[in-house]
């Protein structure tokens, strides 16, 4: 890897209330509009860990407690020689009460069965079900900013 690649580290994290998961339904002027779930740029030092932490605080008022690791996203860009590197985890304990004025989005608890039927973007509706599934998982894919869908894809199952 070259010296003057950009690498973003990032987090999402998904919060779970037994058959429900927390979604932030996030409006198009904030960017990537539809349902989502929480997370965000890692702040340097901080551990990615402590930064799924802190961005479920800052989205959603909660304190998670127990995180379990599900996977990476990696999406690389080749004509801008960079790379976004996001570290997935759900949240299985939790603490606190919601935000009243969420800063993202209005946040709602929907059944995990029923969360694929609402609006999301493509990218986030191809590996909600990866957070479900047993092990971890991998996804990469490569563009070269000019076309729309990706150069190459591959999604693993770990």
């Amino acid at each position: 890897m070259g010296e003057d690649t950009k690498i973003t580290l990032m987090t999402m994290c998904l919060v779970l209330d037994g058959d429900k998961v927390l979604l932030i339904e996030r409006p198009p002027e904030k960017g990537f509009p539809g349902y989502i779930g929480a997370g965000g740029k890692v702040d340097y030092p901080e551990s990615i860990a402590d930064s799924a932490i802190r961005e479920v605080k800052e989205e959603t008022g909660l304190t998670v407690t127990k995180l379990i690791y599900k996977g990476l996203d990696e999406f690389t860009n080749l004509s801008e020689n960079s790379r976004y590197m996001v570290f997935n985890y759900i949240a299985v304990g939790f603490e606190g009460e919601l935000l009243e004025n969420p800063p993202e989005g209005k946040l709602k608890w929907v059944p995990v069965a029923e969360a694929l039927e609402l609006p999301m973007q493509g990218w986030f509706r191809e590996r909600f079900p990866l957070f479900f599934e047993e092990g971890t998982f991998e996804v990469h894919k490569r563009w070269d900013g000019v076309q729309e869908d990706a150069l190459k894809e591959s999604i693993r199952k770990l």
